[in-house]
Order: C-alpha cells, then structure tokens, then sequence
C-alpha cells in the first residue's frame, strides 16, 4: 500500500538527498444551488432535519461585504496534528513531518495564531481535542484553522491506531454546532494522499496565438470552510524526508512572503503553481517513481475572501 524509494528530491533548481515518499488523503463535496423563486427540491431521497425552529448566531460582518472581519481581539485557534510513527503495521514512519510541522508552526505564530501541536494521536484523542475546540467560545476570534499531517488513503487518513473520515474534523464546526464560527472562515490543511495514483505530468512548448440591505441573513451550516488537499483525489502525495512535504514547504513559503498583501485563496493558487512547477520526483532506480508530478486541490466554500492583516 505504501512505497518508498530512495533517491533526489528535486526543489527548484536545488537538489538534496533523501528518501522519497508518498502518502494519502481523502475528498469531499459541496454543493448548491441558487434560488429561482420557484419550489427548490433536494436531489436526494430521505427526510430533512428535525429542527424545531430557526437557528440563529451572531453576525460576523455585514451581509455584503467582500471579505471576512479580520480585526477581532485574536486570531484564533491553530490545530497541527502531525502524525510520524503509527500502530497500524502497513504504515511506515514519515520522515520529514517534523519539518513541516516546525515550519507551519512557525509561519501560523507569525500569522497570529493561537498554535497548539499534537503529536501521533490515537483517533479518540484527536477527537477529544476537535470537540473541544468546537465547544469553545471563538466570539473573540478571526477564524480557525486545522492541519493534520499524516498518511492516508481514498477517503480516509489516519490516526496513529486508525483510519478515519476527514470529513470527522469539519462536521464540528457547522455553524449549527459552532455558532461562535458561524460567518468566520475555518480553514483546514491536510497533507496526505488520496490515492495510489501518479500523475506523470506532460511537458508544455510555447505557442503563439493573437445593494440589497437586511438586518440579519440566513447562511447554510456549511458555508464559510475552506478545505485544502495537498494532492488531488485519487493520487499520492510527496514527501521529502529532509525537508518535508511539497506541499507544506510550499504553503509556508508562500505565506511567509504574501500573507499581508493578498487574499489567502490567491496566495493558495501560488501555492499550487510552486508544487507543480517547482517540484518533481527524483527516483532514477525506480522509472514507475521517477519523474512524477503534483497538484493540491482546494475545495472551497467560502462566501468572502480571507484578507490577513499584521496583529
């Protein structure tokens, strides 16, 4: 299920030695549709939700505004689960993970964050910590932000003893069950595969061609999450032992030069031009390994742009 080899890890026009390896992680979907003025129906069978009546939260901002309110008394709650020895006998250690969490540590403090980092959780553990958090009064607070760093694979990423459902984090922070984070960003990073697919990439040549006001708004539950993969459904996701995952690598660095001058869904873009452009797996003694590519995916169901200002 797990492969590593050995060999480059190509970065940019650097080269260091180290082991190569790939890891796992899981998808999700959003969905909607906008109202016509006529009946909207569910495409899907069941009943509705029993609620009992309208459910109501504090309004974070303006209805129109064209970004999140950045300017609360704190930040928020930064959660890093990382993952590098496991229970489970198929998963190896993932060298490197310090790295990255020392890395993203560093760049969220500076973000403002309130940063607390979990090491090699069972999944009842890390379950304990997310409902907790979602219990927490976050009035005071910007937004959240949740990054697990572990294995993984199609649908599922693990604990130290299990697999589990990514969608397990979020589910807590609805805006019905957190209503403290309703109209807030939450934020979630997870670095891990989806997949035991590798994407071999193909090789580009240049061409050449010639206002409504209202006093309160309803929102879904589900609005105002920002879920990013480092790699996309289905395939695998690098990792240099050295210096830690393409992915988080790139996150940091992108952060820690743009975080105060563009809106964080822009900075996420160049964060997938630098994994795939400036990343590319090095394994010459294995040609199936040698020579890959890879993408995030940002899955977002944000209703305004995320805009960090210095604290």
């Amino acid at each position: 299920m797990k492969m590593d080899n050995k060999g480059t890890d190509q970065v940019g026009n650097g080269f260091s030695t180290a082991e190569e390896t790939f890891e796992d992680a899981q998808d999700g979907q959003c969905f909607g549709q906008m109202s016509n003025g006529k009946r909207d129906e569910r495409d899907a069978l069941g009943k509705p939700g029993n609620a009992t009546g309208e459910l109501y939260a504090k309004m974070p901002v303006a209805k129109y505004s064209t970004h999140y309110k950045m300017n609360h008394k704190r930040r928020g709650l930064a959660y890093i689960f990382n993952h590098e020895f496991f229970e489970v006998g198929s998963l190896k250690p993932r060298g490197g993970t310090n790295e990255d969490c020392r890395n993203l540590k560093e760049c969220l403090i500076a973000l403002g964050f309130d940063v607390h980092v979990f090491k090699d959780l069972n999944y009842s553990d890390i379950e304990l910590h997310i409902k907790k958090a979602a219990r927490m009064d976050h009035s005071d607070n910007d937004c959240l932000i949740i990054s697990i760093l572990s294995h993984g694979e199609s649908g599922i990423i693990y604990a130290k003893d299990t697999p589990y459902k990514p969608d397990h984090l979020w589910v807590q922070f609805t805006a019905d069950r957190c209503p403290s984070l309703a109209g807030k960003p939450k934020i979630f990073f997870l670095q891990a595969c989806q997949g035991d697919k590798l994407d071999g990439g193909v090789n580009l040549s240049k061409t050449e061609t010639d206002g409504e006001i209202h006093n309160t708004y309803k929102i879904p539950v589900q609005a105002d999450f920002l879920i990013v993969y480092s790699t996309v459904k289905g395939y695998y996701s690098w990792r240099n032992t050295t210096k830690g995952s393409w992915f988080i690598q790139s996150l940091c660095q992108e952060l820690k030069t743009k975080a105060f001058e563009l809106d964080l869904l822009t900075i996420l873009t160049f964060v997938s031009q630098r994994v795939a452009l400036d990343f590319e797996s090095n394994v010459p003694d294995n040609i199936t390994m040698h020579r890959q590519k890879q993408i995030p995916c940002i899955m977002s169901m944000l209703t305004r742009l995320i805009q960090f200002k210095p604290i």
